[in-house]
């Protein structure tokens, strides 16, 4: 680091910070303790040298190969994992339990036991297959299917796995139940733990019926027990020996799926093949109705075979998923198979209950593993056989199965479509880091920057010009004939209003003029065009000034240009931060870019898709001519995110002002600005450097109002705000202006509120809409708020409709709240956090106190500066 002066950043807490996140939780909290203790004294916040120095340590302390943790763990585990080769007799049964194979005695081959969790719960032993004894009395069984163990009362059980160390949840070696990811499946109750470990606890009388309801069904059913079997469902899950290629092979379970697009593998069974795997992004699309991203990985070279067949079947391409959900009393088995008297041919050619979870979905992408090769059918409410390249399979149940009381169902039904994967590289090829901070960006983001990273550049007028990012090319029906029977209704409305004729004449007069919109020619190939309908409206702050609104959401024939845009990445910056910053130091500055959107230009390829209607000159007894847009609509979804990344890309791109560059990334919030800065010297640079940055793209800035006289004396009045213009720096009081929604008094530099409220009845919903339009966006008035919120609280409680009356308990509290209304008017907050007799700053924390009750939440939070000299604010 001394040597690389870029290194240096690495000192910073926020790139401290960025390595935190990917440490052990354990290990940040001692690096925490360490900076408290640092700053308690005063120092500045440690050097990376001083983390590598505490990293280092921590390191060394937690691989100390005798006292350290992971070492005593190990040392605990050493009787059970010395068992390092034992003999084995190969014989051709299936092991079940590979702990309890690791625990025989006289062996004659020679293999290797590995005490690997995943292969204790998904894998059994390769290159054949052996003899397991039981634990507890030694016979050539399971633990599971030991009887003699299930004689024994429950608590004598839950004494043995304790005592052997098994696992409550599956019976096994080497973790605990909460670790657990193999649970199995009570075949008394259905419910996640071993049968062994069943417990009944009902009492003695309802048992006692139930065993005799119970007995008197398995007596009826002895005289039909010809014609049908017990109720169940199971499905196409067959078991089979899944390899990667080498010699090893791993038995799970494969669910055969014919809804599904693509073959999926649990991801601990990938991981115990030691296959090669590429992180992929997948969106799935399953009977919810939503589709999703999923983190994957894709794995290739898999071969799949029957349980006691010999030919492989390779798999195509292979996803992994965490989880494949399965019932285990869905599995078919001989014994499934000897219910029934048209499937007692197969029951042969079916192994029992394997002791192994569902590790593959086959889906129709690998046709092969799917055709039936044969198929037994019986009767109408009875199951069928189908036989596969991977064994035979039973489908579907008895018609008691339908009362049964297990309610479980799982559908699979997944169609799959493989998404270009967004990495680190991929970003900062599109030099977005210092974008899109924090923020998420998903697949079609990476699109929309991807097009306008490609497409962007300055026209000879020196506009950026940019493309409409389509996501994919539009397919829009020619939607003239809408287009004049709309203006039609806009001509009867502007003959019946001269001055709103006389509005909408100018303001597009205005738009031809400024040449944000041409004359088109009559394009005789009707495709790749849309006519936009346009309307005129007026604000409600703003009377006498309107705004055509061009409507990118209109539906013709069920398609609407808004759904071909991509909108993009969120690239705003916070309203919060930027009013936050704002406070920041003595010196404030305000402003907004004129007609931002107008003047960000789209190519000429795409500007057809923004054709409209119109008269020329106004005259409305003309034939309307067409006419397209050459710049961002206000109505487009894409627009707000073309203008940000437009913004950004401009100062992105300058090197010739770098202060007017950090201005406009950080301290924009659309089209509007505010900043803070230490000295009036600094401020007036600032204004010229932003004014001629945003020149070179066309941009004006304008609307300026400063809290510092000097500051807006160096402003050309022309670019003041309309309140400032002419006003007379010696005598005259600076106005109020609303800054982002928010009352900002220029002269006092302090926050205002107002407290005229339109009139509403008490009713909650009346109460609703003037608690609700009280605009607080920095938290000031929550203290008084509450109180408002709370009279609302309570009438939902009580169960109050949206229009009855106020309950007369409760009148008198809303009243007394609407008299202190007016008092807010009052209430000032100054602007800046310092002050201006404070020197260097040591120091800046921001603290926070909270509390919570059954009425409501309450924090306060404020910044302690300390100063040198030493002095300390609240």
């Amino acid at each position: 680091m001394p040597h690389i002066k870029g290194l240096q950043v690495l000192n910073d807490c926020e790139e401290n910070q960025k390595i935190l996140v990917k440490l052990p939780n354990w290990v940040t909290s001692r690096w925490n303790r360490y900076i408290t203790k640092q700053l308690d004294q005063d120092k500045d916040y440690p050097s990376f040298s001083e983390f590598a120095s505490f990293v280092s340590k921590e390191a060394r302390i937690a691989c100390n190969p005798v006292s350290s943790l992971y070492a005593l763990k190990i040392s605990e585990e050493k009787p059970f994992k010395e068992i390092k080769r034992l003999r084995v007799n190969t014989l051709a049964t299936t092991v079940n339990d590979l702990d309890a194979a690791c625990a025989m005695g006289n062996t004659s081959n020679i293999i290797d036991c590995k005490t690997k969790e995943s292969s204790n719960l998904k894998s059994t032993l390769v290159h054949g297959t052996t003899l397991v004894k039981c634990m507890f009395c030694g016979e050539s069984h399971s633990v599971h299917d030991c009887q003699k163990l299930m004689e024994e009362p429950v608590e004598e059980r839950r004494l043995f796995d304790r005592g052997n160390k098994l696992c409550f949840a599956c019976l096994r070696r080497g973790h605990g139940s909460k670790d657990c990811r193999n649970r199995s499946i009570c075949a008394v109750c259905k419910k996640r733990h071993p049968t062994l470990l069943h417990e009944d606890r009902q009492p003695v009388n309802e048992l006692h019926s139930q065993m005799v309801l119970q007995a008197e069904e398995s007596t009826s059913s002895l005289s039909c027990c010809v014609n049908g079997g017990e109720g169940g469902t199971t499905s196409m899950i067959v078991p089979v020996w899944l390899s990667s290629g080498s010699e090893s092979e791993i038995l799970v379970y494969a669910l055969l799926d014919t809804q599904s697009s693509h073959t999926f593998i649990d991801q601990e069974v990938c991981e115990s093949l030691r296959a090669s795997m590429e992180p992929v992004k997948l969106k799935l699309s399953t009977m919810m109705g939503k589709d999703s991203i999923v983190e994957s990985q894709r794995v290739c070279g898999l071969r799949v075979r029957g349980f006691s067949l010999d030919s492989s079947i390779y798999l195509p391409p292979v996803y992994t998923r965490d989880f494949i959900p399965f019932e285990r009393t869905h599995i078919p088995t001989c014994e499934t198979a000897k219910r029934w008297r048209h499937l007692e041919v197969i029951a042969d050619e079916m192994p029992a209950l394997m002791d192994c979870g569902v590790g593959l979905l086959i889906g129709y992408d690998c046709s092969r593993a799917l055709a039936p090769r044969q198929v037994i059918n019986g009767g109408d409410e009875e199951p069928y056989a189908i036989k596969t390249d991977l064994g035979w399979s039973i489908i579907g149940g008895t018609p008691n199965g339908v009362n049964s009381k297990d309610v479980t169902g799982i559908c699979h039904r997944i169609s799959v479509r493989e998404l270009p994967l967004v990495t680190p590289a991929a970003v900062r090829a599109l030099e977005l880091d210092s974008l899109l901070g924090e923020k998420g960006i998903s697949q079609d983001d990476v699109q929309f920057l991807q097009v306008l990273k490609e497409g962007i550049y300055h026209n000879e007028c020196g506009h950026l010009e940019m493309p409409l990012p389509f996501k994919t090319s539009p397919q829009l029906p020619n939607n003239k004939k809408l287009a004049l029977v709309r203006l039609k209704h806009l001509k009867r409305k502007l003959d019946k209003d001269p001055q709103f004729k006389c509005d909408y004449r100018m303001f597009m007069e205005g738009v031809l003029r400024d040449g944000d919109a041409e004359i088109a020619d009559e394009k005789l190939d009707m495709g790749n065009l849309c006519y936009i309908l346009h309307q005129g409206v007026y604000h409600p702050k703003k009377p006498n000034k309107i705004r055509v609104v061009f409507d990118c959401t209109d539906t013709f024939k069920g398609t609407v240009l808004n759904d071909y845009l991509l909108t993009g990445p969120d690239l705003t910056n916070g309203l919060t931060g930027v009013l936050c910053c704002f406070r920041k130091h003595q010196i404030v500055v305000m402003c907004d870019i004129e007609k931002m959107f107008n003047r960000l230009h789209v190519i000429r390829e795409d500007q057809d898709y923004l054709r409209f209607l119109w008269w020329l000159n106004g005259d409305l007894n003309t034939e309307p001519r067409e006419y397209r847009m050459k710049v961002h609509l206000f109505g487009a979804s894409s627009s707000p995110g073309c203008a940000n990344y437009g913004l950004k890309y401009l100062a992105s791109i300058e090197r010739e002002y770098p202060l007017a560059a950090s201005f406009i990334i950080n301290n924009f919030y659309i089209d509007d600005s505010l900043i803070s800065l230490e000295s009036v010297e600094l401020a007036i640079r600032l204004v010229e450097e932003a004014q001629a940055r945003c020149a070179k793209g066309k941009l004006h800035l304008h609307k300026f109002v400063s809290n510092n006289r000097k500051v807006l004396a160096s402003i050309s009045e022309s670019d003041r705000a309309v309140e400032v213009e002419n006003v007379d720096f010696h005598n005259d009081y600076l106005p109020v202006k609303n800054v982002l929604g928010v009352r900002w008094d220029v002269e006092n530099d302090a926050f205002t509120f107002n407290s005229v409220l339109d009139e509403k009845p008490a009713t909650q919903r009346g109460i609703l809409s003037i608690v609700a339009s009280i605009y607080d966006t920095l938290g000031f008035l929550a203290p008084f708020i509450i109180s408002g919120k709370k009279v609302l609280q309570e009438m939902c409680h009580k169960g109050i409709s949206w229009d009855e009356p106020l309950h007369l308990e409760l009148r008198s509290r809303w009243e007394s709240w609407l008299k202190d209304l007016s008092n807010l008017e009052k209430v000032q907050i100054p602007i800046g956090l310092t002050s201006s007799n404070f020197r260097k700053i040591l120091r800046t924390e921001l603290q926070h106190l909270f509390d919570a009750s059954s009425k409501g939440y309450g924090q306060c939070s404020y910044f302690r500066l300390v100063s040198v000299p030493r002095y300390i604010v609240p």
